[in-house]
Parts: structure tokens; sequence; C-alpha cells
């Protein structure tokens, strides 16, 4: 027990020692991520001092980008699965040796997801309700309080998962499969769960006919299939260049080819969902109308919409020929494409359709404040510096470079 407690401590102070040294380019990252993260505290401050009112949300749209950035950072969470099942269902090495990071990436979104509730919330003081084991979930009534059940195992799940990985590794141990691999075969379902559990937030709203549909949920894990492992084959190739760590091209172009796929059953559900509304040609068609083409002038979010449409059948086509997925120019651009794409059809495509025209027929446009920019900034910069200090420890493991130092007994 005395020299677990004391790898432990030398676990501690090693990473927080490798944290606090880096080149000129770390600490600058560093610095500019600091500082988002400092000017989303001040906008929070008035948010929090003025209420929700600062921020453009009203009882027309009481949904806005911070819930939209929660819906798809879920899916980014999910990611990881992506390079579980290749790794450990079909034993394919070249993808095992990168699991950990997708693990780091759905820590540090699952992270963010919660800040993102937190800051939505009109009475955060309250947020201790939404703590399993503390708060009244009323669960099994609730989905809200199932998806966050949900979230919060999964986040668990990750944690010991990635961290019993690195302190075997930090031991020079090998894992013991009975008690490790029993957990990523559980991350698998808890993966697709979540996702699926918060699209049923949505699409269990009956009064809300343009999230009422059934295709919701696949097309809620077919996006995050692909928007997920867009931002980690960035982040690997990234770890390529600035650091040893050997990431083989074979596994880059394995993730990416199966992002063609989700990509492409993503492109025909949205595609479905079209079809049935302008072919029915109901009175719900309204959302989908404000979506694409406006209504009656109000036509603030159609641009971003189109443009999402592009950037995904662009990505789309980019990953699914195998000459432009192979060259990494096309492969990082296809990324930025379903990054940009996903993110505008889950986040503002996803919400303010949702909640305009309102229950009574009202149109009130929503943009985005300021102050709701800054604050999202500033929650995407603590997850980013997360996801930075657990790969900067994670690194130098993964290397060889730190390991357990046993402390031999002084002899008498």
């Amino acid at each position: 027990m005395v020299q677990t407690f004391q790898m432990l401590g030398q676990f501690a102070r090693n990473g927080l020692r490798t944290m606090l040294h880096g080149s000129r380019l770390y600490w600058l990252w560093v610095i500019g991520l600091s500082l988002l993260v400092v000017s989303g505290a001040i906008a929070y401050s008035s948010q929090l001092s003025g209420g929700l009112i600062t921020t453009s949300m009203r009882d027309q749209v009481s949904w806005g980008f911070y819930i939209g950035n929660f819906t798809f950072l879920v899916g980014v969470a999910a990611a990881a699965v992506m390079l579980v099942i290749p790794a450990y269902v079909y034993q394919w090495k070249p993808i095992k040796e990168i699991v950990l990071l997708g693990e780091l990436l759905a820590i540090s979104a699952i992270l963010m997801c919660g800040l993102f509730v937190f800051v939505d919330i009109g009475h955060p003081e309250r947020f201790w309700h939404l703590i399993p084991g503390l708060g009244r979930l009323n669960v099994p009534s609730s989905l809200l309080g199932w998806d966050v059940i949900a979230l919060n195992s999964y986040l668990v799940l990750n944690v010991v998962i990635a961290s019993y990985m690195l302190i075997k590794l930090f031991q020079n141990k090998e894992p013991n499969k009975r008690f490790f691999m029993p957990l990523v075969w559980l991350s698998i379902p808890a993966a697709v769960g979540i996702h699926t559990v918060t699209a049923f937030l949505y699409n269990g709203m009956a009064a809300r006919p343009f999230w009422n549909s059934a295709i919701l949920t696949p097309r809620f894990l077919a996006s995050a299939f692909c928007s997920g492992p867009a931002i980690l084959l960035i982040l690997l190739q990234l770890l390529r260049k600035f650091t040893t760590l050997e990431i083989q091209d074979a596994a880059i172009r394995k993730v990416a080819e199966l992002m063609a796929y989700a990509m492409g059953i993503n492109l025909l559900l949205l595609g479905a969902e079209v079809f049935k509304e302008y072919y029915s040609d109901t009175v719900h068609l309204n959302h989908m109308q404000y979506m694409f083409t406006g209504i009656d002038g109000h036509d603030a979010i159609v641009p971003w919409m189109w443009l999402s449409v592009f950037c995904s059948v662009a990505a789309f086509l980019l990953f699914l020929v195998p000459r432009t997925r192979k060259n990494l120019v096309t492969l990082n651009l296809g990324c930025v494409l379903i990054y940009v794409g996903v993110y505008l059809e889950k986040g503002m495509g996803l919400v303010i359709p949702g909640l305009t025209p309102d229950t009574l027929g009202e149109i009130y446009e929503y943009v985005p404040s300021s102050s709701e920019i800054a604050i999202s900034a500033g929650i995407f910069g603590i997850g980013a510096l997360a996801f930075t200090f657990m790969v900067k420890v994670a690194t130098p493991i993964l290397l060889g470079d730190l390991r357990y130092q046993r402390r031999e007994p002084a002899s008498k």
C-alpha cells in the first residue's frame, strides 16, 4: 500500500513537472487559450449578475448557442468508439496504439458539455440537482435525468480507462485484461448511448415537429462518427509532427474511410427528412423552410445552412475517393469541412429551426450575442487546455520516456 501511494505521488509530481515544461510554441498556445478562458469568465460574470437577458435567448427561442454546442460536443465525445471498435473488436494494431488519445478527447468533450449546460442554467447555484446521487433527477420520467446519468457514466468510464492505462504504462506493466477489457467493451454501447439519449431529448418533444422524428437518433450517431474523428485526425497529425510519437498512415486512412461511410449515412438521412417535409407539404414544413429558404424575409440562418450542406457534401466526396483520402492536404481539408458542416447542422441548424416559428407561429430571429460567443469561446478554451495538459503527460508515458523510479529501501 505504501509503494502504491509512492507510485501515485511520483506519477502526479512527474505529470505536473511535464505540464510546466515546454517549448515557446507550447506556452504561446497555453497563454492564448488562457486568455480565451479569462475573456469567457468576464463575460459570464456579466451574465451571472444580469441574468440570461444578456444573451439573445428569449421565450420564443429558449435554447440557443449553448445547447447547440452541447449537442455537437456530445457527438465529439462519442468519437472514441471509432478507434475502440477496429482496435479491440478487430484487433487492428495500428489504431490500438492511439485509442488512448481518443479517450482523452472524450474526457475533454464531456467536460465542455457540462460547462455549456452550467452556463445555460438561469440559477447556476441549483446545478447540484444534476449531480447523480446528490440531486433529484426525477428518473425514470425525466429524459434530462437519463442524459445526465449517461454522460456522467461515460465520463467516469473514460477517466478510469485512460488513468488505468497511463498508470500501468508508467509502471512499465501490461494492463490486466480481466479488468481492462470489460471496461473497453462497455465503452462501445456507452458511447452510442450518450448520443442516443441526447437525441431522445429532442425527438421526445411532440410539440416540436421539427425534432419529433424517429430518424433523428441515427442522424445524431452518423454525424457524431464523422465530426469527432475529424478533430482527432488533425490532432494525431499535430502530435506526429511535434513529438516522436509514431502514428501510422494506415491508422489515419482507416479512420478517414470510416468517416466517409458515416458522412454518407448522415447525408442520406438528412435527404430523407427533407424529402418527407417538402413532399408532404404540411404546416410543419415551415421549420424546414425557415432553415433553407427563410419565411417572409426572416432568413438569418439560411446562408449558414447551405454552407453546412456544401461543406458536408464536399467532405463526403473527398473522403469517398481513395486518392484524395490518402493525400494529407485534401484529407485535412475534408476534416475541416466535416467539422464546419456538422457543427452548423447539429448546432444552430438543429436548435434554431426547431424553435422557429414557435408554437404560436411567431418568428423570433435568434443570433448569438457577443456575450454568448465569448463565454462559449472560453469553454472551448477550457476543453482545449484540459486536452493539451492530458496529452502533454500521456505522450512521454506512451513513448516510454516517463517511467516509475522505484525507491530501493535503505540498507542497514
